[in-house]
């Protein structure tokens, strides 16, 4: 009795691999034809969530996944890398294939708002050769601001100079934006592509800064009544440092001057004082003094 059941144990286990095999010999059988018919799978990202117009790529919004060959759109990205840090020109759905051309990098195509710091604000200011340093400060400089205001009525009345704003990073330069590619390609009939280094371009008028928004109503107010009293330093972009300095008027400036060109005092001779005089014999009298 022993011996039929251990008989028919083997028999099902036998029947039990066998139909295992069958089973994995008729999915590759279906998996060959498929990559006949379709192709062989490739990886492909994919969004793991509905991504928003303009909205800022990250680690959690992709996913990488397979699919056929012959279903991979053109343009499909291969590696999440690529697409974390970009922004989403138009909305993609979950699952939805993330294709190169639906991607903007930071910059004049994605927008200013992007490279302005939360609770901050993007503000600009006029640029000349005299009040910006020969228009050589770049994005991502940082700089200074200095206002010469007059100050007082009458009598009282002076110019004082005072630095209002230190430490001020630089978002844009005319429309060169900060973490874009300096560069502007533009044809010139139908075989010149003519392309531009924005970086040697000196030529704008504009330079865009980040500020606070108490800043900012302070700038317009300077601004408003005589734009040309704004100046601007450069700073190495390593200091970091927030100099307390003082007011500096047309007194400073006058005390500064009068030091400047007073010589230098000789020092006096030293008179010796009188000798003193000697002391006169006493007159002698008596019977014998003289008429």
């Amino acid at each position: 009795m022993q011996n039929n059941d251990t008989k028919t144990l083997w028999i099902s286990i036998g029947s039990a691999i066998f139909a295992v095999f069958l089973l994995y010999s008729w999915s590759q059988e279906q998996k060959a034809a498929l990559h006949k018919k379709f192709g062989a799978k490739k990886q492909v990202v994919v969004a793991s969530k509905d991504i928003g117009e303009m909205t800022l790529i990250d680690e959690s919004m992709v996913e990488v996944s397979e699919a056929p060959e012959d279903y991979v759109q053109p343009k499909a990205l291969q590696s999440p890398e690529l697409a974390i840090g970009q922004f989403a020109a138009a909305p993609i759905k979950k699952g939805e294939q993330i294709l190169n051309t639906k991607l903007l990098p930071p910059g004049k195509d994605s927008g200013l708002s992007m490279q302005v710091s939360p609770g901050k604000r993007a503000f600009t200011i006029p640029a000349n050769d005299i009040q910006m340093i020969a228009r050589l400060v770049k994005p991502g400089d940082r700089i200074d601001l200095i206002t010469a205001m007059d100050s007082g009525q009458g009598l009282e009345k002076k110019k004082e100079v005072r630095t209002i704003m230190q430490d001020v990073p630089v978002l844009a330069v005319g429309q060169n934006i900060v973490d874009t590619l300096p560069a502007q390609v533009s044809d010139e009939g139908k075989d010149t592509v003519l392309i531009t280094n924005l970086r040697k371009i000196h030529n704008f008028t504009s330079v865009t800064i980040e500020a606070s928004p108490s800043e900012v109503q302070l700038l317009i107010h300077i601004l408003s009544g005589n734009p040309g009293s704004l100046y601007a330093t450069l700073r190495n972009p390593n200091d970091r440092y927030v100099n307390p300095l003082k007011v500096v008027d047309s007194d400073d400036v006058l005390g500064k001057i009068k030091a400047q060109r007073l010589p230098a005092e000789e020092p006096k001779p030293v008179t010796p004082p009188p000798a003193p005089a000697k002391p006169q014999a006493p007159k002698k009298s008596g019977p014998y003094e003289e008429l």
